[in-house]
């Protein structure tokens, strides 16, 4: 029980180094601007329709669930404040993230620990090229730019999701439901999801290229080290979200 306790002391102290030495070497010139252009490119872009399918149906199946209690007291009109506050402080930042670590934190160890097995990180060092610059760096900024921007999105295909059974299935009135969806939110509901999908960008980018820096075995190794970078994204996020979640409740009350 120790050895696993300083194991994950240690892992989260690479990981602390490794977000130091990324927020670092972003101030040092040059600027690779379109690297990272690249990178908002294949985190953001390429999710758009996943994250349209999975924040759409999360608003239906909300929406749905939330209608068969609330029939009961006759209080349907408040689906739309459930679902909309629902998404923007927990489920949009929450999915999105589980989302873009699943696809794009994996695909990030893949790349970076084929590098590593097959020696081209080696070949980056012998040219005095900072592997830390030239491959973290533009992930990580890329994911600090996409993740936020695909959580406000998926917010409101949510809340859309959550309008189509309150319009078409409970009968709402298509201005009631959005005067009821947005008319609750304050300036805490979407600053706490914001907040969210940051860290949550960090964690994705930073574990994808640790494990990929870490990676050992040949092709083996890469698989192994992909499926640990998923986990240990998922579960770090899900810690994160409960630890945020937390402070914004007793702090921001």
């Amino acid at each position: 029980m120790k050895g696993k306790i300083i194991c994950i002391i240690e892992y989260l102290g690479g990981l602390a180094l490794l977000l130091a030495r990324s927020i670092i070497w972003s101030f040092v010139p040059p600027f690779r601007i379109r690297r990272v252009i690249k990178q908002v490119e294949r985190i953001g872009a390429d999710a758009l329709l996943i994250i349209f399918l999975v924040a759409g149906f999360t608003g239906i199946v909300l929406a749905l669930q939330t209608a068969y209690m609330l029939r009961r007291i006759s209080s349907e009109i408040y689906i739309a404040s459930l679902v909309s506050i629902s998404m923007a402080r927990e489920l949009g930042p929450v999915f999105t993230g589980l989302v873009v670590a699943g696809r794009t934190g994996a695909a990030i160890t893949a790349e970076i620990g084929t590098m590593k097995v097959s020696e081209q990180i080696d070949a980056l060092k012998t040219l005095a090229v900072n592997p830390i610059k030239y491959l973290v760096v533009p992930r990580f900024l890329g994911s600090l730019i996409v993740v936020p921007l695909l959580t406000i999105y998926a917010d409101f295909i949510g809340i859309l999701g959550g309008g189509l059974v309150a319009i078409y299935k409970l009968g709402i009135s298509r201005s009631l439901y959005f005067k009821m969806a947005f008319q609750p939110m304050v300036y805490k509901d979407f600053f706490t999801g914001l907040v969210k999908a940051f860290v949550f960008a960090g964690i994705i980018s930073l574990v994808g290229c640790y494990e990929g820096f870490r990676t050992q075995g040949g092709a083996e190794g890469v698989g192994r080290a992909t499926t640990a970078s998923v986990v240990i994204s998922f579960i770090l996020i899900i810690w994160a979200d409960c630890l945020f979640t937390a402070i914004f409740y007793f702090l921001f009350p």
